[in-house]
């Protein structure tokens, strides 16, 4: 891309101020803050809607290239101070994920570095190599780490011993030659997981490389050379402040739910991690007892890290935007321009704090922003081989075509990754941060694999339909963000009459679910406008408030599995996977929970005769008996009210009796198909048109004290509210609910 950035947060209220941080090559570039309206340019429908806001920030300014860094590793600000003799030891275990590669650090410092060269590991003193063992780590053993350097005899000794008997010892013992070599202290910073570049010889502090996949757990550096009986008791888990001469003892099993790294030594070399490696991850001495971290920390002394991890870009601050107090609320961008590229920053601006200025909130899913974020799943070659099975090979052409679009493009040429990617050894990615670029969180962006192949909006462009028919129908509406939500709880949702999701809340938190239980039990109205939403169990890590976390832990329906042992989060310890393996499946709280997925045209939907009387009968007003609802173009699949992903009622998974079935949409094709966390023993009949639990249940639920909640139970349903110039039985179905809502007498 000639030009992107990101904003230091997703939502401002009116009067404060908002950042960017923009690179690009060119030398100048304009800038112009804009209300978006519509982000679809699919000629069938209204088109591209953006609206000019005067601001600081119109005009041109400099432009400047700003680099992704990506790569996890420990920073250690702490100077070591070893043997005066220059001896030293060090003790760690490692299982290395990805040992082929030709560079890979394990530990550093200014003087001495142990490393991973094409999976044989090696020990260097000022840059130079000492000893290297001749045979290659294997992929995912656990190994114990020994290394003695004594310096009065000019010896270091490199011992690698693999924890399954069944293993072969390896080990070597060789003389350093240590003439110009000042190994006695270190001179600089300790980094684990990588080190510092080095040009010209020199080593440039800040910038790291050569990043190390796989895991690490409870380093040891002591001020002399241990002799096989102490790195025997150390290897059998005697403490190491046991052990003579302790310099620093990093016990990860400490702080697992913070970025703190913990020095248990009296030297107190305390550290942080960099770009969020993952923790809360199994470690030599997991034995399967226990499968929550927070029960048996030791057990979890390990952190995994990879050389794609990125949680913060850490870019320089561009643009500083003073949002007026009087800006209304309202979905905006940052409009980006050089000579030959264009990008969006996306943002939502709030009333001022405490107030709503509407009765309406439009709550938009950014947690499920963040899950997708830069998804790159079809641009790998396991994503293709999907691809190429998907529908009996109907997206065949886009294995051929993807990447297309430049933000595909971007994501692939800087590894960027989504909660639905893996890391590039294979593990699954369970951390996304928002500081960074997000480049499929815009306008103009389509979802590659949706409408067979040719592309749809999802998530955010896709929730520009809804925003599109807010104005086109006159209704005023606040924003306001999940993270929001999750940090503000009932308070926020309390000061509207009615809320209105986006078209995908498929990722909530704890606190999100209770604040939404709060508000329709006392009286608050929902248009839940979705499909698989309330899914995934998701938190926002505490500590520093922009990354949030999952762990896929199934029986789900998913792109990758937790290894075992490692389905709890990190930054909680609570257990991931879906919230219906925790009773607090979808159904409890809006009726319906996801049942069905597929890529093709969608379906309309047939009312249920007996819903167009009695409380419900406002929901069919102006629309007669025998119409179908939704049946016409859809923005996101091409057809139908109801597609992409389903919900359905299921009293055995909490649907309250009082659910109130509206209308189905049924009929789908085999691209449609059960999702599979419901499917105990394979077999071939979980298509749309062999099982019946293929469908989308279009239902009102009252609460008491007048709340009451809405679900068509499909992604789709917003898609095909600007069809026919808006005049069609989706937009009347919506208005029709939107205007009961907001009065004032219960449903």
């Amino acid at each position: 891309m000639e030009i992107t950035g990101y904003a230091d947060r997703f939502s401002v209220h009116a009067g404060e101020r908002i950042r960017f941080m923009v690179s690009t090559q060119a030398s100048r570039y304009r800038a112009q803050v804009v209300r978006l309206i519509h982000g679809d340019t699919n000629p069938a429908g209204p088109g591209f809607k953006a609206v000019a806001v005067a601001s600081t920030l119109e005009g041109e300014h400099a432009g400047r290239h700003q680099i992704l860094r990506p790569g996890s590793y420990i920073h250690i600000p702490h100077r070591l101070t070893l043997g005066a003799d220059g001896s030293f030891s060090l003790h760690l275990w490692l299982q290395a994920t990805l040992p082929e590669k030709p560079r890979q650090v394990l530990l550093a410092t200014g003087r001495w570095c142990l490393v991973l060269v094409a999976g044989r590991l090696a020990l260097e003193l000022g840059g130079q190599p000492i000893v290297m063992l001749d045979q290659a780590v294997k992929r995912h053993v656990w190994y114990h780490v020994c290394v003695a350097c004594d310096g009065t005899a000019g010896k270091v000794r490199l011992r690698l011993v693999p924890l399954a008997s069944t293993d072969t010892t390896l080990g070597e013992e060789r003389t350093a030659p240590t003439a110009g070599v000042q190994a006695d202290s270190a001179t600089n910073d300790v980094l684990i997981g990588a080190e510092w570049r080095r040009e010209n010889g020199e080593l440039q502090p800040g910038v790291a490389t050569n990043f190390y996949n796989g895991k690490i757990e409870n380093p040891s550096v002591y001020a002399r050379a241990l002799d096989d009986s102490e790195f025997e008791a150390l290897a059998k888990g005697t403490e190491p402040n046991a052990v003579a001469g302790l310099v620093a003892a990093w016990d990860f099993s400490r702080q697992i739910a913070t970025r703190t790294i913990e020095d248990i030594s009296t030297s107190a070399a305390h550290g942080r991690t960099v770009q969020m490696p993952t923790r809360a991850v199994t470690s030599h001495a997991w034995d399967g007892s226990e499968t929550a971290w927070r029960h048996a920390p030791r057990q979890y002394a390990a952190i995994h890290f990879h050389e794609d991890d990125l949680d913060d870009a850490g870019w320089a601050v561009s643009l500083d935007w003073p949002v007026p107090a009087t800006q209304s609320s309202g979905v905006y961008a940052v409009h980006l321009e050089t000579a030959t590229g264009e990008d969006y920053i996306p943002f939502y601006v709030r009333p001022p704090v405490g107030e709503a200025h509407a009765k309406i909130l439009f709550l938009a899913p950014t947690f499920s922003y963040l899950a997708y974020a830069n998804e790159q799943m079809f641009g790998t070659p396991e994503g293709k081989e999907v691809l190429r099975r998907m529908n009996d090979g109907v997206l065949g052409h886009l294995v051929a075509d993807y990447p297309v679009q430049a933000q595909d493009k971007y994501v692939i040429e800087n590894q960027l990754r989504s909660l639905y990617d893996s890391h590039v050894d294979g593990s699954g990615v369970c951390y996304s941060s928002r500081l960074r670029p997000i480049v499929n969180m815009r306008p103009k962006y389509f979802m590659p694999a949706l409408n067979l192949g040719d592309g749809s909006p999802h998530q955010f462009n896709a929730d520009l339909h809804l925003v599109d028919w807010l104005h086109h129908a006159g209704f005023a509406y606040d924003v306001a963000t999940d993270e929001d939500l999750h940090r503000e709880g009932a308070g926020l949702l309390s000061r509207y009459q009615v809320v209105l999701t986006g078209t995908h809340h498929e990722y909530w938190s704890g606190a999100m679910l209770d604040a939404m239980e709060t508000y329709l039990d006392t009286g608050g109205r929902l248009m839940y406008l979705a499909g698989n939403g309330f899914y995934w169990v998701t938190e926002l890590d505490a500590e520093e408030g922009h990354t949030v976390e999952i762990r896929r832990a199934g029986p789900a329906t998913r792109t990758w599995d937790a290894r075992p042992g490692e389905g709890h989060l990190s930054t909680t310890g609570e257990p991931g996977g879906l919230w219906r393996h925790r009773g607090r499946a979808p159904q409890r709280l809006v009726g319906v929970g996801f049942t069905a997925q597929g890529t093709g045209p969608g379906r309309p939907y047939k009312q249920v005769a007996a819903a167009r009387t009695g409380r419900a009968a406002f929901v069919f007003e102006g629309i007669a008996p025998d119409a179908l609802i939704g049946d016409g173009p859809s923005l996101v699949n091409g057809y139908g009210g109801a597609g992409f992903e389903l919900d359905r009622v299921d009293h055995a998974l909490g649907s309250p009796y009082a659910t109130i079935v509206l209308a189905t949409a049924s009929g789908f094709s085999d691209a449609y198909q059960h999702v599979s966390e419901e499917i105990l023993v394979a077999d071939s009949r979980q298509g749309g048109t062999v099982n019946p639990l293929v469908k989308a249940d279009m239902v009102l639920l009252p609460y008491p004290n007048g709340g009451a909640v809405f679900a068509p139970a499909s992604i789709s349903w917003c898609g095909s509210l600007s069809g026919n110039a808006y005049a069609n039985t989706v937009s009347r179905v919506t208005r029709n609910v939107l205007e009961r809502f907001l009065r004032p007498e219960p449903i």
